[in-house]
């Protein structure tokens, strides 16, 4: 026996069950500390793009209190640093939209065949082997891709196009819709992967061939994935940058010809960002509405993206 009446093991005891209750004690406040901190670390996203998009909102009202904004959607010309500025915003959307345009009509059609093959006829050897290496593409550094479409495609170009200029519009689009294959490629291919096998045997168990198995049956139901996938491209060919700032040039020019020099919104952004345009000056906060616009249009596809996946989704 000992103080109280209490034995050395009833101490024991007491001091293993009071452990365990301070123990459970700590481990509920950490559980109810995890979601706190989850959130927040959730939240640095959601806090990123607020501030981001209160930044270029903020700058862009600026600008549009010094030019019109009817001026600045609707106008041919963009002289920024000329004596008699003018902001017209269509040539770089021009530039932008062509340039995209032409890396869609390279990718889609060389992402989509790439997927087929990898998820359709490739053996499972064959798939381990030559998906890493097409996603290698994607590893590419873009100024490497600007110095390769300027160094190399636009001299091939040119002797297929005399008239090619030696900045055009043409040979970015190209290069960037390389760069974006990858991208067509891994996702549609595993949008494919995921139709069940079960539908494949059902239509070659009545007599499809397997071309016609992949038209009619593993297409449809991959619908979705591919759509979202072109449409993520785009998303990716608007925002890219390096390319164009090497291999398309600065000339502003509102023209729908690819072989003349264009500039898209983003190697605008990186000629402001240069040094000519002295803070708080329009040019310089013109750099914040062409950004805006940007920003406008990369949003639109993302959302066009989920509403596209949502629409035509397909679920076993």
């Amino acid at each position: 026996m000992v103080n109280g009446g209490f034995s050395k093991k009833d101490v024991s005891i007491r001091e293993v069950i009071d452990h365990n209750r301070k123990t459970q004690h700590i481990k509920r406040k950490v559980e109810k500390g995890i979601p706190v901190v989850l959130f927040l670390i959730a939240s640095v996203s959601v806090i990123t793009t607020i501030g981001i998009v209160f930044t270029l909102l903020s700058e862009t009202v600026e600008f549009f209190k010094r030019v019109p904004i009817a001026d600045f959607f609707t106008g041919t010309v963009l002289k920024p640093l000329s004596q008699n500025p003018e902001f017209g915003v269509l040539p770089l959307l021009t530039g932008t939209v062509i340039s995209s345009l032409i890396a869609m009509l390279v990718a889609a059609p060389i992402g989509l065949m790439a997927a087929i093959y990898l998820s359709e006829y490739a053996s499972v050897r064959v798939r381990k082997v030559l998906k890493p290496m097409l996603e290698l593409l994607a590893g590419i550094p873009t100024i490497v891709y600007g110095f390769f479409a300027f160094t190399f495609v636009t001299p091939v170009l040119k002797n297929l196009i005399p008239s090619l200029e030696s900045t055009n519009i043409l040979s970015p689009g190209i290069v960037m819709g390389v760069m974006i294959i990858p991208m067509i490629a891994s996702l549609s291919e595993d949008a494919m992967s995921s139709v069940p096998q079960s539908m494949r045997e059902g239509a070659l168990g009545l007599g499809s061939t397997k071309l016609e198995v992949t038209r009619k049956v593993v297409i449809p139901a991959a619908l979705s994935g591919i759509i979202a996938s072109f449409v993520l491209g785009i998303s990716r060919a608007i925002g890219e940058t390096m390319i164009v700032t090497i291999a398309s040039g600065s000339t502003k020019n509102f023209t729908f010809d690819v072989t003349q020099s264009m500039q898209t919104m983003t190697a605008y952004i990186v000629e402001v960002t240069g040094g000519d345009a002295p803070a708080g000056s329009t040019v310089y906060y013109s750099l914040y509405a062409v950004a805006m616009t940007l920003f406008a249009f990369t949003l639109l596809m993302n959302l066009l993206a989920r509403y596209v996946s949502r629409k035509f989704r397909e679920e076993y």
